[in-house]
């Protein structure tokens, strides 16, 4: 049975108001693979772009969507995020890998906005650096891990 249905198969926000308030956090991912020419030119330009500092950009970016998420995806729960935490890494080769993390103690979990997080961070990098190509591209983006609430999901 999906959760945002009511009896009568109609649209409707799930109701969280007899569940407890437990400390719930997500993480999500998403990667940015990039054409190796472009992996190598920002590394030579320390990820900047004549728009900006590429990645600081996508960290701020995905930040202010993971807050907003209740805005974007109907009958998300608005909350008060207390954590979100982005990190990339573009260590090795020519993807990036984006980790959005967030925490807030509710009735209600935070995938949503852990997967809106990363996956704005993510195309954030594309809109920064499409001026270098257009053949970048963005996928997967995926749930890591959450915990809180009825049922924890890790990694294997």
């Amino acid at each position: 049975m999906f959760s945002h249905v009511d009896d009568d198969d109609r649209p409707s926000m799930v109701d969280v108001s007899a569940k407890a308030v437990t400390k719930r956090t997500a993480v999500a991912e998403a990667r940015v693979r990039f054409p190796a020419p472009v992996a190598d030119a920002l590394r030579e330009a320390g990820f900047s772009t004549s728009k900006g500092p590429v990645f600081h950009t996508a960290i701020v970016a995905g930040v202010m969507a993971a807050k907003r998420t209740h805005e974007l995806i109907p009958f998300c729960h608005p909350l008060g995020i207390e954590n979100c935490a982005i990190e990339i890494d573009m260590a090795d080769g020519d993807e990036a890998v984006i980790r959005c993390s967030v925490t807030v103690h509710h009735r209600t979990g935070v995938e949503m906005e852990a997967l809106t997080g990363a996956s704005i961070a993510a195309l954030t990098l594309y809109d920064m650096c499409k001026a270098l190509s257009h053949e970048i591209v963005i996928g997967p983006v995926r749930l890591v891990e959450k915990h809180g609430g009825r049922r924890d999901v890790s990694p294997p």
